[in-house]
């Protein structure tokens, strides 16, 4: 039995390569799949028992609490487990010497700096990027939250000596417990003389699963120790709900390419096996005249099958693991936390998932020719394809379907192309079943790529109309280091100075007002426009924009917050007055806002506030930015303001996104290529006699290559027709999904991205798979000798 197996791996070595190939990119496209569908699921909470984070951070006056008070809180009703003092300082520096975006002095927001090591009993810290640092001088900021990048630095010019600190490092805290951490030994040289650093002290509780109970736990605290002990007290619920959000937009994205993966993976390897067992009908007679039983001719192809898909698979679990560390890298960096390798058992079920697949498959065709009696395997051996069928399945039973097939195959001969096309149309006939299979596998390889051009581009339109409040090649606003306080803007002189620049396309400013909305149970944030911003780029979900007063246009947010719907009117107050509007559309945007034109704000007579007024510029084509940005600014810094070139800004979130989509599609897309691959060698090494025949005939090797690549020109055509619909009908599921998990709408402009120039490649995507997957086949026919092919059973 040993030597059968041996025997038949070794045999068919090409054969053998492709199986150890497919099974192997299988089971990597599988474990990755299922490793992003576990890391998607949880992350935060992964990540706060991995990295013991914290419920409650608490800043404590020093001076208004001896230690022995502070220590006792430790034991307030609810506290599980607490960390501290640390030395802790909040300061404003700036961006140092060294640092190009801001430029150097500019003001940085004021931060929270703690002192202390990178791991401790509660909120260890993990670095993202750079490194920890090593003593005096340097800092760790806050990955995600980081006013500079890695190698910059931050002075502070109001304290003693003027320290200097360099950033080495980015880190992830799952607790949010600091802006930057430092030495132990830096604080001192970071607190301004009369002052004490503050306590930090970290706190876990037995109930802090809400807002309400974290709210309670927070008055446990401040109860245990005197009133103004605490200055500042912060939660780990903003962070936990931004992680969450953002792993729920994950899930139908993740999970819609596990199941394509999954599905492919399974078929593939069952065209694979199914169809390695099925060609070696004649084998298994010759087995038979042998004495071989019917059991054991399935044992030993069985035992053929699991060689090459063990060797397959042991190198798609390394394979997996190994991808696996930048995908889950870029993964875990976009759901703060999660996943950094493949756990164990993903391994173990898909590796078992596959081997299974593999005996089922190789199983019912082995059975199927173990019970063929012992002449008949033999003939089945020695015939055409065609009359393999009806030898299997019996006269009775194949007549009508061999019939059928048959006339088809005639209809075909007759269509007026070159002899060696149409015999490569008509071969796929010969196995119907394979080819059929064969074709679904290229159809959910099309139904991935599809999927993945939708989702780019979807998610680039939608990232584009998230970031609308930050449009324009210019954008002209009160210095961002505050270096010029701005009391009063004179609009016009602006506006004159835009308008009359050469190059100026178009324009519009915006800038918050303290205006309120009646009976608003949010936090919503009242933005006024003017000027035209038609080409901002910000999208609606639903209704329309603003056409002047009495109209606002509003957030997902805070239509859900208010409980109000577009075409509800709310009333504007400020300062006693009040004024209606109404609700004409809702904008794509993740915050609570209201936008509306400044002549709304007209009957409330209230104030704007110069110092956030931003005027955003689009500029006519050809124009060149940065001489623009620099003339423009010369003109406007008489007036407190500076004119800067807009600046891109990249989303880890969608970035992560694109990037697990692109190496998921290309993983699919080659397991795909693979299955063609196989189906065609089997059906060119079954008819390799026939193919020696044509060739003596006068068949040129290109005529031979024309007909193998015409074999699998219908199958890949139809799979892009079947594909590219059901890929947009995904799409179309999976975008709205991921948006709502995201608490937004999606404008119907980021779903109708499949325009006639994306349909038209796409379903020629089919196409191309299938020749891709058939040439190397086709080549070996073209260079195949004529006696070798005719001496070839």
């Amino acid at each position: 039995m040993s030597k059968v197996v041996r025997a038949g791996v070794g045999r068919k070595r090409v054969q053998t390569l492709v199986m150890v190939l497919t099974t192997m990119m299988s089971v990597t496209a599988c474990i990755l799949a299922l490793g992003l569908v576990v890391a998607a699921q949880g992350p935060y909470e992964r990540s706060f028992a991995d990295q013991h984070g914290a419920h409650l951070n608490v800043l404590y006056d020093q001076t208004k609490a001896s230690p022995a008070q502070l220590a006792a809180a430790a034991h307030a009703p609810g506290v599980t487990a607490s960390a501290g003092p640390l030395p802790a300082v909040t300061v404003q520096p700036r961006s140092g010497p060294d640092t190009k975006i801001p430029p150097a002095g500019s003001l940085l927001p004021p931060m929270t700096l703690v002192g202390r090591t990178q791991n401790g009993p509660m909120d260890d810290l993990r670095i993202t990027k750079g490194r920890w640092i090593a003593g005096p001088g340097e800092v760790v900021f806050l990955d995600g939250h980081s006013p500079l990048a890695v190698g910059d630095s931050v002075q502070f010019p109001d304290l003693p000596g003027h320290p200097t600190l360099k950033v080495v490092g980015l880190a992830a805290s799952v607790s949010w417990s600091a802006d930057g951490w430092v030495a132990p030994e830096q604080v001192a040289g970071l607190t301004a003389p009369g002052t004490t650093p503050a306590a930090q002290y970290l706190y876990r509780f037995a109930h802090a699963g809400s807002d309400a109970e974290t709210e309670a736990d927070h008055a446990a605290i401040a109860a245990a120790v005197p009133n103004g002990a605490i200055t500042k007290a912060t939660t780990y619920r903003p962070a936990r709900q931004e992680a969450n959000r953002t792993a729920s937009t994950f899930v139908p994205f993740v999970t819609a390419f596990g199941v394509l993966g999954l599905a492919m993976s399974v078929l593939i390897i069952g065209v694979v096996v199914s169809g390695a067992v099925s060609a070696a009908t004649r084998r298994i007679g010759i087995l038979k005249s042998l004495g071989f039983t019917p059991a054991q001719v399935a044992r030993a192809y069985v035992g053929q099958a699991l060689i090459p898909a063990g060797v397959g698979t042991a190198l798609g679990v390394f394979g997996g693991n190994l991808l696996s560390v930048p995908v889950l890298g870029m993964a875990h960096k976009a759901l703060r936390g999660g996943l950094l390798g493949i756990p164990i058992w993903v391994d173990v079920v898909v590796a078992v998932a596959a081997l299974a697949a593999v005996v089922g498959t190789a199983l019912v065709p082995a059975l199927r020719a173990g019970r063929l009696r012992t002449v008949e395997a033999l003939a089945i051996g020695r015939t055409a394809p065609g009359a393999k069928r009806a030898a299997a399945g019996g006269a009775a039973s194949g007549a009508g379907a061999v019939g059928l097939l048959s006339r088809v195959q005639n209809l075909i001969s007759r269509l007026p192309v070159p002899r060696a096309l149409s015999l490569g149309l008509s071969s796929p006939l010969n196995r119907p079943g394979r080819s059929a299979t064969t074709a679904a596998a290229v159809v959910l390889g099309t139904v991935g790529v599809t999927l993945c051009v939708g989702l780019t581009l979807s998610l680039g339109s939608l990232q584009d109309g998230l970031a609308a409040d930050r449009a324009g090649k210019v954008i002209v606003q009160p210095p961002i280091d505050g270096s010029k306080p701005v009391d009063h803007v004179d609009e016009a002189a602006v506006v004159k100075a835009i308008e009359s620049r050469p190059g100026t396309r178009a324009w519009y400013s915006n800038v918050p007002v303290p205006a309120t909305v009646a009976g608003n149970t949010g936090r919503s944030e009242v933005v006024a426009f003017a000027g035209d911003a038609s080409w901002s780029g910000f999208q609606l979900v639903s209704g329309r924009w603003f056409h002047g007063p009495g109209e606002v246009a509003v957030s997902a947010t805070f239509l859900r917050t208010n409980q109000k719907k577009v075409g509800d009117t709310v009333t504007l107050t400020d300062h006693g007055r009040d004024t209606p509007a109404k609700i004409t559309g809702e904008v794509l945007t993740t915050e609570d806002v209201v936008f509306l034109d400044r002549s709304t704000l007209e009957p409330l007579g209230g104030a704007i506030h110069a110092e956030a007024i931003s005027f955003h510029i689009d500029l006519t084509p050809g124009t060149d930015v940065k001489a623009y940005a620099d003339g423009l600014d010369t003109a406007v810094s008489s007036m407190g303001l500076s004119a800067d070139p807009g600046e891109d800004h990249i989303n880890i979130v969608v970035l992560a996104m694109n990037t697990l989509a692109g190496t998921l599609t290309l993983l699919l897309s080659v397991v795909a290529g693979l299955g063609v691959l196989n189906t065609v060698l089997l059906d060119t090494r079954e008819r390799v006699h026939d193919l020696g025949v044509l060739k003596a005939l006068g068949m040129s090797p290109r005529q031979t290559i024309g007909m193998v690549l015409t074999s699998v020109c219908g199958s890949g055509l139809v799979a892009g027709l079947i594909g590219v619909p059901i890929g947009i009908a995904v799409h179309h599921l999976v975008m709205p999904a991921m948006a709502r998990a995201a608490g937004i709408g999606v404008p119907d402009v980021d779903l109708t991205v499949f325009a006639p120039s994306v349909v038209g490649p796409l379903i020629l995507g089919g196409l191309v798979l299938a020749l891709v997957g058939a040439l190397l086949p086709a080549t070996w026919a073209a260079r195949t000798r004529t006696v070798t092919a005719l001496r070839t059973e």
